[in-house]
């Protein structure tokens, strides 16, 4: 039955309005930073590429049937995740039958993230995405990949994802700090050419969602 939603709801998301969630996990991790990120990528979306997203993102726990209410969902914070096996066999189920979920690391989080995806895919690694990947392609051309919004320990910015039947379902962004790019000028005082990477970036991964 939850399929069979998800599916009706990807078929009308060209006729409808569109909505988009932030994940409330446990674990003690500050799921809830970067308040001004979505409704920011969502004003972006919708000026840009035509997307027609609620202005207020909504937020779902991983183990809430609600989470099959949305097409794309959205995790950050600085510390620790934990899931509980129901939260695991929802997001497995909902991931499997057509949802998307990006997990941006707003350092910190990475020791602690990698476990718990593990656990909804045992079977399957996070692999890096080529820069050929269409995540990279459209609507704006990334040629080197996933830019680089924050610096946190000298890394390069990378983009790992798992895929399902050749579906990229899960994005786990490392080293980048996309989510501190589309916050309100004024919260990290970027450069406007870094938050427009950013946003455009946001922009390619919802664009992706939406139409593939």
């Amino acid at each position: 039955m939850q399929r069979i939603y998800l599916v009706l709801l990807l078929i009308s998301i060209g006729t409808y309005s569109q909505e988009i969630a932030l994940v409330k996990y446990s674990g003690g991790g500050d799921w809830y930073s970067n308040p001004t990120s979505l409704p920011n990528l969502i004003k972006y979306c919708n000026a840009n590429i035509n997307t027609k997203i609620n202005s207020k993102s909504a937020i779902v726990e991983p183990s809430s049937p609600d989470l099959f209410s949305y097409p794309f969902i959205h995790m950050t914070g600085h510390g620790n995740v934990v899931f509980s096996d129901t939260d695991v066999s929802n997001l497995k189920k909902y991931l499997s039958s057509g949802g998307f979920l990006h997990i941006d690391d707003n350092y910190g989080m990475d020791q602690y993230v990698r476990k718990e995806i593990k656990k909804i895919f045992p079977n399957n690694d996070l692999i890096e995405i080529p820069t050929n990947h269409s995540i990279f392609q459209k609507p704006n051309l990334f040629s080197n990949g996933l830019p680089k919004i924050h610096e946190h320990e000298g890394k390069r910015p990378q983009a790992f994802g798992i895929f399902v039947e050749n579906r990229l379902v899960l994005l786990y962004t490392f080293e980048c700090d996309l989510g501190d790019g589309w916050e309100d000028p004024e919260v990290h005082n970027d450069p406007i050419a870094v938050r427009e990477k950013a946003l455009k970036m946001g922009a390619n991964i919802l664009n992706y969602v939406f139409n593939n």
